[in-house]
């Protein structure tokens, strides 16, 4: 198979574009272009032209691996789930994901620390942030390491009966309403109960 040309992608920076005699177009990087000392004109027999592309799909999914990871943190599993999205075979996807945690682009522990942060600064509970990191595909063994920064659930459930009540003292209807707002936000009914058993720290006595 001849390259009939060879040229830099108007798009993609650091991409080259080989242009086949049979119209195919096979998306290539700098390294690719150094390693097989191609130039256009070029015969390819098919085992070269197979390890070729089998080096193309490699550096091609490494490359959206870093483009992905550098617009927002995730996890192992998404970044790989999201290049097989894209078409990345399972194989080059995989490859992608250790050569990012061989560089320390992505790790998951320290993922799961952002996560529990972000969700306990916002007033979330164990059982939510559990969820969160679920979802989002974290490792269960590292989940407790991380929960482990969770601030004490006195302290956010205090602040948040707080900003709700304003100091007055609840009926049934509104202690109901706003215990299962907490339950809701991950906080243990052991938790909500403490928490209106102490409430005199939290509201003034009548």
């Amino acid at each position: 198979m001849r390259i009939e040309r060879i040229e830099a992608s108007k798009h993609k920076k650091g991409r080259v574009l080989a242009f086949l005699e049979d119209g195919a177009c096979l998306k290539l990087t700098e390294q690719e272009l150094l390693d097989f000392g191609l130039r256009a004109g070029d015969e390819l027999d098919a085992e070269t032209l197979n390890r070729l592309k089998r080096a193309a799909g490699i550096s091609n999914t490494r490359t959206a691996a870093a483009e992905l990871i550098g617009r927002r943190a995730m996890s192992r599993r998404d970044l790989e789930q999201k290049l097989r999205a894209k078409g990345a075979s399972e194989a080059d996807a995989r490859y992608a994901a250790e050569w990012l945690e061989s560089i320390g682009a992505i790790d998951d522990a320290d993922y799961a620390a952002s996560l529990v942060r972000h969700y306990g600064n916002l007033g979330y509970g164990a059982a939510y942030v559990r969820q969160k990191l679920y979802e989002k595909g974290v490792p269960r063994e590292l989940w407790d390491a991380a929960l482990d920064a969770l601030p004490e659930p006195a302290e956010h459930i205090g602040r948040y009966l707080e900003s709700k009540l304003c100091g007055c003292a609840p009926d049934e209807k509104e202690k109901k309403r706003l215990t299962d707002a907490l339950l809701r936000r991950g906080f243990s009914w052991n938790e909500i109960r403490d928490a209106w058993n102490s409430r005199k720290i939290y509201f003034s006595e009548d």
